[in-house]
C-alpha cells in the first residue's frame, strides 16, 4: 500500500460537475448549449415538439385500448408435466426449478394439450376443463391455490 495506489471507495464519489462556471471549467460561457437559437434559451420546447407542425404522435391513427388491469398468466400444458416423476407434487416453485416456466407474473394455468400417464398432484392458480379431466383420469389431483 502506497500513495500511488489510493482510490476512493466505490460509490462514495459522485459527479460534482458544474456547468456554466467560467472559461476555466471547460464548460463555461454557453454551458454546452452552443450559440443562440431556440434550444439555447430557457423554456425550450418539450420533447416531441415539431415547431407547430402536427406532431407524429398525434398524426398516427390510434385503435383499440389497452386494459391496464390485464393479468399476465403463464401457461403450462399437460404434456409438459410428463417431465416430473410419478406421484410428484407440482407447485409453481417446482415448475420454475425444472425450467418449464420462468416468471409467473400473475399466476400459472394448466391447459389440456397432450396426454398424461403419471399420477401427479398439481397445485397452481387455474386449470382448463380438459386439463383437469386428463390429470384426474391419470389418477392425480388438481388443487387451485
Amino acid at each position: 500500500m502506497d500513495l500511488s495506489n489510493l482510490k476512493p471507495v466505490e460509490g462514495s464519489v459522485k459527479n460534482k460537475f458544474r456547468k456554466g462556471r467560467g472559461h476555466g471549467s471547460g464548460n463555461g460561457k454557453t454551458a454546452g448549449k452552443g450559440h443562440k437559437g431556440q434550444k439555447a434559451r430557457s423554456g425550450a420546447p418539450r420533447l416531441g415538439f415539431e415547431g407547430g407542425q402536427m406532431p407524429l404522435y398525434r398524426r398516427i391513427p390510434k385503435r383499440g385500448f389497452t386494459n391496464r388491469n390485464r393479468l399476465e398468466i403463464e401457461i403450462v400444458n399437460v404434456n409438459q408435466l410428463e417431465a416430473f416423476d410419478d406421484g410428484a407434487e407440482i407447485t409453481i416453485e417446482s415448475l420454475i426449478e425444472s425450467g418449464i416456466i420462468k416468471n409467473p407474473k400473475d399466476g400459472v394455468k394448466v391447459l389440456g394439450k397432450g396426454d398424461l400417464t403419471k399420477k401427479l398432484t398439481v397445485k397452481v392458480n387455474a386449470f382448463s376443463a380438459s386439463a383437469k379431466e386428463k390429470i384426474e383420469a391419470a389418477g392425480g389431483t388438481c388443487e387451485v391455490i
